[in-house]
């Protein structure tokens, strides 16, 4: 590690579950349900407790590395520190990369709730320049702007799940739709894939674990704490879903929630979904900036991006000029890129990050385990189950991706030499 300035503590374990919620339950918990009942039927719960199972395993193996380092940048240190400098690299370049795509994603996902007809592009950009201001402020400032945004989507999900079934448009004889099986264990795993990146959020607190007080016992408790909670909330809503609408009818919407409140009578409800998905969106975005800055920080510290990203700002204690630049980068994503394209990647770069998160920990020794080695194993396993699954084109962009950063390393280890 260098010796460059490190970042203050200033977060507890209430503020460091509130954040990864606010990744965990995103606008996945309003869309993905939709492509997940389309390769799967009523089967996407079997997926959901698949993915949960997995999500699990990784959260269990980030807990255990994160108590063993509690600094920033999550897996790109854990693979670094276990598995040598070349693991490490590919998690964190795969992560930058990919979440840096997937945050304009969000931000047009936010602007699609929130935007009139032709002006997504701009609020979007407005979204990420507002997050990224918050961001500057401090980590307290987005811990604080976290709490609001996951108390009102909660809320609005809470709202959402009384109105269908109070207003009587749920019942549990719609779920079944040819059974939970009708699709195969194929559809059931490709569903498990969709939905497992919904609970990938608990990654952002092992990111942020140099700003974290008594790390060793507050990171893996909140780890742990914030993955029950998203569980509990997606096992809910997917019932409801599938008892309001069917597997067909979920599978036929891109606003799954937003039907179901309508066919359950309380047709005033429907708006109420759409400003929780706005928040959702918005507070998925807030954290992944957070966790790109930690992660960019980190390997800018070893020499693996541009030295001068390391610099943390001397009053606000934040990766500034790192914020800073991944937030103009992720709004000329905006402004240009067809976003389509540029998220089919994140899939795959997530599974890789995971992938190397669960490898690192079965080697860790006796002294820093928390957890059996079955899970690491399971867990990596599984990263690469779901990975099979993916639609061919996601698997080759996400080849292409990382020839590019290994690529862009060794001309880097060549310029040093």
């Amino acid at each position: 590690m260098t010796n460059t300035p490190g970042l203050a503590r200033r977060l507890g374990t209430v503020d460091a579950v509130v954040i990864g919620l606010g990744s965990m339950i995103g606008a996945g918990v309003f869309a993905a349900f939709t492509p997940a009942a389309q390769t799967a039927g009523s089967g996407l719960l079997l997926g959901l407790a698949v993915a949960a199972f997995v999500a699990y395993c990784n959260a269990t193996s980030s807990a255990q590395l994160a108590a063993a380092y509690p600094t920033s940048g999550g897996t790109y240190i854990y693979g670094r520190e276990q598995l040598g400098p070349w693991p490490g690299f590919l998690a964190g370049w795969g992560f930058v990369v990919g979440k840096t795509a997937s945050s304009a994603a969000m931000a047009m996902t936010f602007a699609a709730y929130a935007a009139p007809p032709g002006w997504e592009r701009p609020v979007a950009i407005a979204a990420v320049v507002l997050l990224v201001a918050v961001n500057y402020r401090g980590v307290s400032r987005t811990a604080g702007l976290a709490r609001i945004i996951v108390a009102a989507v909660l809320a609005a999900l809470a709202i959402a799940v009384a109105a269908v079934w109070a207003g009587g448009g749920a019942t549990l004889g719609n779920m079944p739709g040819g059974g939970l099986l009708a699709h195969g264990w194929y559809g059931i795993l490709q569903s498990a894939g969709l939905l497992f990146f919904a609970f990938a959020g608990y990654a952002r607190i092992a990111t942020l674990g140099e700003e974290v007080r008594d790390p060793r016992r507050t990171i893996p408790r909140a780890i742990l704490v914030a993955l029950a909670i998203a569980a509990a909330v997606y096992a809910i809503v997917g019932i409801t879903l599938l008892a309001a609408l069917g597997p067909d009818g979920v599978a036929s919407t891109a606003a799954p929630l937003a039907d179901a409140v309508v066919a359950g009578g309380w047709g005033w409800a429907a708006p109420v979904v759409r400003v929780g998905a706005a928040l959702a969106s918005l507070g998925a975005l807030l954290a992944l900036v957070a966790g790109l800055g930690r992660t960019t920080l980190a390997m800018a510290r070893e020499g693996d991006l541009p030295h001068w990203l390391a610099a943390i700002h001397p009053r606000f204690q934040v990766p500034h000029r790192a914020e800073l630049v991944l937030g103009a980068v992720i709004c000329v994503i905006i402004a240009f890129a067809d976003l389509r394209g540029a998220i089919a990647f994140s899939s795959f770069g997530v599974l890789v990050y995971y992938l190397v998160a669960n490898l690192a920990a079965f080697t860790q020794p006796a002294a820093d385990r928390r957890y059996p080695k079955v899970l690491q194993v399971l867990g990596a396993a599984a990263c690469v189950v779901l990975v099979a699954t993916l639609p061919i084109e996601a698997v080759f962009v996400g080849l292409a991706v990382f020839a590019v950063g290994a690529a862009y390393r060794l001309a880097r280890i060549r310029r040093r030499a």
